[in-house]
């Protein structure tokens, strides 16, 4: 029998086996290193659009805040202006009513009765004055009753005032203002 020695062959197989295996080692782990760097171009890109896109929203989300704040400022005036024309309004259709108060005021003083103050609150007025009597005080809170444009007159304190006569008083009243109802004949209907 022929003695054959495979060893050599075999070493070499064995050898050349490795090589290819070596080889495709390196192609495979340069493959995955390319793959990496790739996936790592591919994320990088992904985050620097999405803070592109970031950063624009935060710009026109400014933009934004500054329209508000303006829109704000503008319903702020807005609203600023409508009541000073409420007021305007209420002042332009109570300026005969306020002329009518003051004549009826006027004309309900009886003699001895002097205002030293008249203030309003609403539909109130506070009346601060000196009488010579306690009468006169009575007198003007009758009168102040019987007025078309006032009514409820309510007597809040009277002082003994001897610096202006003995019998002097001062005194403070509230009475409120009120429109005279209209009757049916001077309406014109009826």
């Amino acid at each position: 029998m022929a003695q054959i020695n495979l060893l050599p062959w075999r070493e070499e197989r064995r050898q050349e086996l490795k090589k290819q295996f070596l080889v495709t080692l390196a192609l495979v782990f340069a493959l995955a290193v390319g793959l990496v760097l790739m996936g790592d171009r591919i994320v990088n890109a992904q985050i620097e659009n999405q803070n592109a896109r970031n950063n624009y929203l935060t710009q026109n989300i400014k933009e934004l805040d500054k329209i508000i704040a303006e829109i704000r400022d503008l319903q702020k005036r807005r609203n600023q202006l409508l009541d000073r024309m409420r007021v305007i309004q209420e002042l332009q259709g109570n300026r005969p009513i306020i002329v009518r108060v003051l004549d009826q005021l006027v004309r309900t003083v009886p003699d001895g009765v002097f205002y030293t103050a008249l203030n309003t609150k609403d539909k109130t007025i506070a009346i601060n004055g000196i009488a010579e009597s306690n009468n006169r005080v009575s007198s003007l809170m009758r009168r102040l009753d019987a007025s078309d444009w006032l009514a409820n007159p309510n007597l809040d304190k009277v002082q003994a005032a001897p610096e202006f006569g003995d019998q002097a008083a001062k005194f403070n009243l509230n009475v409120k203002v009120q429109a005279p109802k209209v009757s049916n004949e001077e309406s014109g209907e009826g």
